[in-house]
């Protein structure tokens, strides 16, 4: 298929300094949770999307130098010449199919906390790390010498990166993590002398980093400024009105300006929160301001959307880091006309966790995301079928649909049954609960591509016994039944089940996503901790109960600080009017109270209430799996050689774990088994002699 000419503009090759963008996708610095761990799975992630077509991709923040690093997160490092071959590795596979590659060289400042390294902290004023975790420690005040300093480390670091391969260098001033920030901000200079006090003098060190660039790589490397479009601190930070004199009085300063929202939070805010091109209002009228390129960000997943950035003369280049990652081949499908076969974003922000938690990142909608080195899978290729002919799948929740729909791409022929009368297992239901409409986009992409293979059919409304699946003669039978939550308040908090009076009305999730919800004084416990209790109270509270929220952690819905949306979540609640009592758990249920209990002391003292939500743990529904697993005698007359339990029948989980079960599933029918070995290539650092 052509491209749409309607998209034509985005293809337009555009200047940044001496290089040349091929095209207006732009690749945004992004985490990844491999880092300096991991640097030959984040280079092929990063290579496959020069497969996909981006114009300009990025590695994420590059710590430069030893006095500022971020431990315990996981980012690349470039301290000494020994990790040039690391970080070039990288750029070979970004520059592979024409895209330019780039580099963020990040000084943290008063956000690196120096645990690994144990230096002292530096900052452009003496003020305690600004971290996620409040760690005790303060830096000292950069002097005269130490900003001297700091420009040559910045200059060297800029020639190793010439040195690794690549042609752009973007300067991390924005987020409240880059120095540059620290600098420009009054929340965070508090200095005296030439580099403080007015902004002309907070702009000066930019200025002087960015002059001894040009000097030592300007000719052959494009310099680019990433800054905040607004600190939202008060008036001591960096707002938008100042960025802008900031950017009129510098106009020409780099050779593109990246601009995105003022903290982490709120750029990469989810779709709960934020809309696609949310920060457009924030972006609005800065080109105007330069003639160099502008670059931001928005969550974009509509090429539409996309080309009234550029036409409107809002954005020059179209700035992704999230979309990237569900479909590195985004561009590619644009150009070659097949926007329906984008896999969306859906901004669950379950990728920003690999980040916070240190661990290798998950994308939702892309489950090869990572795993394009470490096992070998690409996100639009599959591998080749193997023995077997033909696969029944039970269950049309995310593991089945991957499942499903990646065997198909395989070759497998594929029978989906699904005893609901819709696809989409719990996402069909979560995806009507409030803020969470973008999720469907998981159904939807796979609902798309099954519609489109000769090689599935589609069984609504068809609930399996094992004597059924006996009798049908498939080779393969993957069980993807799903989870269903617990009545009896088993988590975390309790291993046993709860006193409870069934005099009290009891509601599960499963229940008030059924559409029976309790009205009245309800109390609700949390003790389940990602989104569901906080986007549950919203909808009681929307139906007219009077909700209190009981949690035995220190934060509502507190395994969303690695989503980036445990602030907004406490903040919409405490707004709605939720009573939110944090600390505390539920010891027993009574006919119109509930016992709660204080997780420190242990005193108790009841609630009220005329109903009870209770989020506590989901049990996978394995009942069909355990039925055919007691009549494996009987799988070799029925002609079957496999059968599995996957997704959240096997173990419950987010989401994105249903979707990469699916896949793996898929990826692994008909293989080898291997055993005790690894499942994924790793690398292990080298002893030193």
């Amino acid at each position: 298929m052509a491209r749409d000419p309607r998209y034509d503009i985005l293809f337009e090759p555009l200047a940044i300094g001496p290089v040349t963008a091929k095209n207006r996708f732009y690749q945004v610095p992004h985490c990844n949770g491999g880092g300096y761990r991991d640097p030959s799975a984040a280079a092929e992630m990063r290579g496959i999307k020069a497969q996909g077509g981006w114009g300009v991709i990025f590695t994420e923040q590059c710590e430069m130098h030893p006095t500022s690093e971020i431990t315990p997160f996981i980012e690349l490092r470039l301290w000494e010449d020994q990790d040039i071959p690391m970080i070039a590795k990288m750029a070979d596979r970004m520059k592979e199919h024409g895209a330019l590659a780039g580099i963020q060289l990040a000084y943290s400042g008063i956000n690196g906390p120096n645990f690994y390294t144990k230096e002292v902290p530096m900052a452009p004023s003496a003020l305690p790390i600004r971290t996620f975790t409040n760690d005790p420690v303060q830096a000292r005040a950069l002097d005269r010498q130490d900003i001297r300093d700091l420009r040559r480390w910045f200059v060297t670091a800029a020639k190793r990166s010439r040195t690794a391969g690549f042609d752009l260098i973007c300067l991390y001033g924005a987020h409240g993590f880059g120095i540059f920030q620290h600098f420009l901000s009054r929340a965070t200079n508090h200095r005296t002398d030439e580099y403080g006090g007015s902004l002309e003098n907070r702009s000066r060190f930019v200025r002087e980093v960015i002059a001894d660039l040009r000097d030592a790589v300007g000719d052959s490397m494009g310099l680019t400024l990433r800054v905040s479009l607004d600190e939202i601190t008060g008036d001591l930070g960096f707002g938008n009105a100042e960025v802008r004199d900031f950017i009129e009085m510098h106009s020409d300063l780099p050779d593109l300006w990246d601009l995105a929202h003022g903290t982490w939070e709120d750029c990469s805010g989810p779709s709960r929160f934020k809309e696609e091109a949310a920060q457009q209002d924030l972006v609005q009228g800065i080109k105007a301001l330069t003639s160099r390129p502008v670059v931001g960000v928005g969550r974009f997943t509509s090429p539409d959307v996309m080309v009234r950035q550029i036409k409107s003369g809002i954005l020059d280049f179209i700035g992704c880091a999230r979309p990237s990652i569900a479909d590195p081949f985004l561009p590619k499908k644009i150009e070659e006309g097949r926007i329906e076969d984008i896999r969306e974003c859906i901004g669950c922000n379950i990728c920003i966790t690999g980040d916070m938690t240190m661990s290798i990142s998950r994308c939702t909608q892309n489950p090869t995301f990572m795993e394009e080195w470490r096992k070998g899978w690409h996100p639009e290729r599959m591998n080749a079928k193997g023995d077997s002919s033909s696969v029944l799948i039970i269950g049309a929740g995310p593991a089945g649909l991957e499942a499903a729909r990646a065997c198909a791409e395989r070759g497998y022929d594929v029978a989906l049954a699904e005893a609901q009368s819709e696809i989409g297992g719990r996402v069909a239901r979560e995806r009507l609960l409030p803020g969470l409409s973008a999720w469907g986009r998981v159904v939807d992409y796979r609902a798309y591509q099954l519609s489109q293979k000769g090689n599935v059919e589609t069984y609504l409304n068809s609930s399996l016994t094992a004597n059924d699946i006996l009798q049908f003669g498939f080779e393969n039978i993957a069980i993807a039944t799903g989870a269903s939550w617990r009545r009896d308040g088993v988590a975390r908090q309790h291993v046993s089940p709860l006193p409870i009076d069934p005099a009290l009305p009891l509601y599960t999730p499963d229940d008030l996503m059924a559409g029976s919800i309790p009205t009245g004084t309800v109390v609700l416990y949390d003790d389940d901790h990602y989104y569901m209790g906080g986007v549950l109270a919203e909808l009681l509270v929307q139906n007219g109960a009077t909700v209190v929220l009981v949690t035995p952690s220190a934060y509502v819905s507190d395994w969303t600080n690695n989503t980036l949306e445990q602030a907004s979540i406490h903040r919409k609640l405490a707004m709605m009017g939720v009573d939110i009592q944090l600390n505390r758990g539920v010891v027993a249920i009574g006919a119109d109270h509930v016992l709660t209990n204080c997780t420190y002391t242990d005193v108790t003292r009841p609630i009220p209430c005329d109903a009870v939500v209770m989020v506590a743990s989901r049990i996978g529904n394995d009942g069909l799996y355990q039925a055919l697993k007691a009549r494996q005698d009987d799988w070799p007359d029925a002609g079957l050689k496999s059968v599995k339990l996957i997704g959240d029948a096997n173990a419950p989980g987010p989401i994105a774990w249903a979707t990469y079960a699916g896949h793996r599933y898929a990826r692994e029918l008909d293989e080898p088994d291997r055993g005790d070995a690894l499942s994924f290539r790793r690398e292990i650092t080298a002893l030193a002699e």
